[in-house]
């Protein structure tokens, strides 16, 4: 089918960008500009779902490139609609929490935040959208450059340090992409996307082969595996909305989205078998996912903390598409699956930092003693998402972990025990890293206490923060009982059956 409906959904916060310029005076018609914005593009992607699911991908041309079978444009498949859906529901919540945010700490250039968070997202649902390798990488560098203001908002020396550190990694990514997408062309023809690969590629040699693959490999640095990670945890520096963006919503997710994109629309279950490399892309796997959880450990600072848990966590999704195998569904599903659980558990964690931050400055775990008993709803719903992360019931990374461990469990021995106990003990890790915050904020006496000190009671954040911060907690509760919310998990199941599994 060709229809427009790929490109109105894009161009909600393409229009809305200049129009938040232009209302720099007037605060509320502003951010009105990107919550109408916000709602209409997840609007129009939602409704995009039951066609996909019935009809097929939806696609749309914009122009034919001067060379031969190569054109930009947007293909909506059902995996794409899966990254998109995410992305655009969460920038609704973001949006109503980024008001709150900015408003209570007064921040500066509120209007430079919501403009380039606008490109941002824009970014982003271009990426998920994009129908072959030249359109994603367009899509691509437009998010890493619009998510460098917001990475420096602060424009401390700091910030501009942890800006450049973020723009040599990802523009240096950048690079090999590019080169990733040529050299695809040349060696097959197209840089179209081909549920279960592109049949062409199979003729190249071996060891070119192998090299295009960590070429695409380090262009998704985004994706934060070890050891390419340590742009993640310095941008933390940048406020918590962007924090945020950054893990749950836009960047961390495109590069994980990307990596899959790679696997099971450019190489193939078979090829990645045949040359071996889905051992190498598990292995890679498998030790970000208990390194970075180590890393997260030892991290007092709570966003810090998120930070490292998001590198482990990206790495989850990596392996299942490693697991990628004939007649094994599962593990691919379980990848699928966290890119919109885990980003709903995530944005919510994070939210729930800077609503803490917000209403008592504290940003550290060890200071947080006691904070639940005073803000009981912040602290709920990150004890929700933080239990969900660690694969327990009743929050959605449940469903996507036990998926996981199937896929790994169907490999052949003793691989399939290998990466199963991988699962298990960075799931264990997840419950050592989490639960001593959860522990510190209910259990934990507030130093001072009974001492007379007259410490003033701390209230909730603002309820532009609470109440998106809520949501997401509910819906990773809702994602839970009915995964199949927002079309997601039949969504899923169209993406996985179009592989040929």
């Amino acid at each position: 089918m060709e229809l427009m409906t790929p490109l109105f959904a894009i161009l909600c916060p393409a229009i809305a960008a200049p129009l938040i310029l232009l209302s720099r005076k007037h605060p509320n018609i502003r951010e009105g500009w990107t919550l109408v914005a916000s709602i209409a593009m997840f609007s129009i992607i939602l409704s995009m779902a039951p066609t996909v699911l019935k009809e097929g991908p939806i696609e749309c041309i914009f122009f034919q490139t001067l060379f031969p079978g190569v054109y930009f444009g947007f293909n909506v498949d059902a995996f794409g609609l899966i990254f998109a859906l995410t992305a655009s529901s969460l920038w609704i919540l973001v949006s109503l929490y980024s008001i709150g945010y900015m408003r209570a700490l007064k921040e500066h250039a509120q209007t430079r935040f919501f403009f380039f968070f606008c490109w941002a997202i824009f970014g982003a649902i271009g990426v998920a959208l994009s129908a072959n390798l030249l359109t994603f990488y367009v899509f691509f560098e437009i998010l890493t450059v619009s998510t460098y203001p917001l990475v420096i908002h602060d424009q401390s020396p700091e910030a501009l340090s942890a800006g450049h550190k973020y723009m040599a990694y990802l523009m240096t990514a950048g690079c090999f992409l590019l080169f990733g997408v040529m050299m695809t062309y040349y060696l097959t023809g197209t840089t179209d996307f081909t549920p279960g690969g592109i049949s062409a590629l199979g003729s190249a040699s071996r060891v070119i082969l192998i090299v295009l693959f960590f070429c695409f490999m380090l262009a998704f640095m985004k994706a934060a595996w070890m050891p390419f990670h340590s742009w993640l945890p310095t941008a933390m520096i940048a406020p918590t909305p962007v924090s945020a963006l950054l893990h749950a919503v836009a960047v961390v997710k495109a590069g994980v989205f990307g990596i899959v994109r790679i696997v099971c629309y450019v190489y193939g279950v078979d090829l990645m078998h045949g040359l071996g490399l889905w051992l190498v892309l598990a292995c890679i796997a498998g030790f970000t996912m208990i390194v970075g959880s180590f890393f997260a450990i030892a991290q007092d600072n709570l966003k810090r903390r998120l930070a490292y848990s998001t590198i482990s966590q990206l790495s989850y999704i990596i392996l299942g598409a490693a697991l990628l195998a004939p007649n094994s569904p599962s593990g691919i599903t379980g990848a699928m699956l966290h890119i919109p659980f885990h980003g709903y558990m995530k944005i919510t964690l994070f939210m729930c930092a800077g609503a803490i931050m917000v209403a008592t400055g504290k940003k550290n775990i060890s200071e947080m003693a006691g904070i639940g008993k005073q803000m009981p709803v912040t602290m709920l719903a990150f004890s929700i998402t933080a239990i969900g992360m660690c694969g327990i019931p009743p929050a959605c990374g449940f469903i996507s972990k036990i998926y996981l461990c199937f896929g790994a469990w169907a490999l052949q021995p003793p691989y399939g025990i290998i990466f199963l106990s991988i699962i298990l003990i960075s799931s264990l890790l997840d419950v050592i890293y989490f639960f001593p915050i959860i522990y510190t904020a209910f259990f934990r006496e507030p130093e001072g206490e009974g001492s007379g000190t007259g410490e003033v009671e701390i209230k909730e954040a603002p309820i532009f923060m609470v109440v998106p911060l809520s949501i997401t907690a509910i819906f990773s509760i809702i994602f839970f009982i009915h995964p199949n919310a927002m079309f997601i998990f039949e969504l899923v199941k169209t993406a996985v059956a179009s592989l040929g599994l």
